[in-house]
């Protein structure tokens, strides 16, 4: 019969928040809250608490904020808690031997792929990317590798084909906290069965940055709106066109596939060929793309009619 355990949580992202809260409202104990340094944030640039230690500190966790857990100092006062199992979710610092093997039962992690798919940063993203049918959930014992470790449990969640970044973070982050759930018991009796990861199907899923996010009217349209979807919404896909005479940036929020009506073939890729209060319709190497939703540079985020409205960019070549 599994017991309570005394649960060290490690995490730092609005991802991190849906699992800690749902040991929080179990059997188990939470007993100390790992997660990052306070950080600038916003236009004032002034300290902002990470969301996993916003919820830490409602339900009146203890929470340690050490800059790296390679330090010896910062080892030994996690040891100290004497916690039976530590469960990562997106807790942005390496553990180093000393700390997997500080609690009585290892440490676990919430990867958001099927693992060995996707190991790294940005699983989700790259998911939607690579046009991918599903993903999931691997609940993962932790070694020192990077998400190499056996798998505890796998949960599937399919892709939809107007899934975003961010409608797939939120579906997978409900999807990790059930999972773990199910999972601990097992954990605690040591019954759980592990399974080893297949290596040579392994995928890295790096770190997503703002440069990738400019659109190459050049790749296929279907390339350029899993694009969209995957950047949507950070770090937001993004173009550049004409305004009184200079270039400025338009961001894209969202975008569809349509037949090809108007001769994209002999446009240049990036032409605008069509635009109305549907949407506007440009050229790319491989058939049309129909922007929805953009946001002008020092905009809003708006709907293309809205755009259209002081605006036209019929003719230009996007860039």
């Amino acid at each position: 019969m599994s017991y309570q355990l005394r649960i060290i949580y490690a995490g730092t992202p609005d991802f991190s928040v849906a699992a800690l809260r749902a040991l929080i409202e179990s059997s188990h104990k939470v007993i100390a809250v790992y997660t990052q340094p306070d950080r600038p944030a916003g236009r004032g640039r002034d300290l902002q608490m990470s969301p996993v230690k916003q919820e830490a500190l409602m339900h009146e966790i203890p929470v340690y904020q050490p800059v790296s857990l390679k330090d010896e100092q910062a080892q030994q006062q996690l040891k100290a808690l004497n916690a039976d199992l530590v469960v990562v979710t997106a807790y942005g610092l390496l553990l180093p031997p000393e700390v997997l093997h500080a609690p009585r039962l290892g440490c676990i992690n919430i990867h958001a792929s099927l693992l060995p798919r996707w190991r790294g940063a940005a699983p989700i993203q790259r998911a939607i990317l690579a046009g991918d049918k599903k993903t999931g959930i691997t609940i993962m014992q932790m070694d020192e590798g990077l998400d190499t470790g056996d798998m505890l449990a796998v949960a599937e969640c399919e892709i939809s084909a107007d899934d975003t970044g961010s409608s797939l973070h939120d579906k997978l982050m409900s999807l990790g906290a059930e999972t773990l759930l199910s999972v601990l018991p097992g954990i605690a009796d040591q019954t759980q069965q592990r399974v080893k990861q297949n290596d040579a199907d392994a995928c890295y899923a790096s770190k997503l940055n703002k440069a990738e996010a400019k659109i190459n009217w050049s790749q296929p349209a279907e390339e350029i709106e899993r694009a969209i979807r995957a950047y949507n919404s950070w770090p937001v896909a993004y173009c550049e066109y004409e305004k009184n005479n200079k270039p400025a940036k338009l961001r894209l929020w969202q975008a569809q596939l349509i037949e090809n009506e108007n001769n994209a073939a002999e446009s240049m890729p990036g032409k605008v060929i069509a635009e109305s209060a549907s949407g506007i319709d440009v050229a790319t190497g491989e058939g049309v793309l129909r922007i929805t939703e953009l946001q002008a540079e020092g905009k809003r985020r708006m709907s293309v009619s809205d755009f259209l409205n002081a605006n036209t960019l019929l003719g230009q070549l996007l860039k």
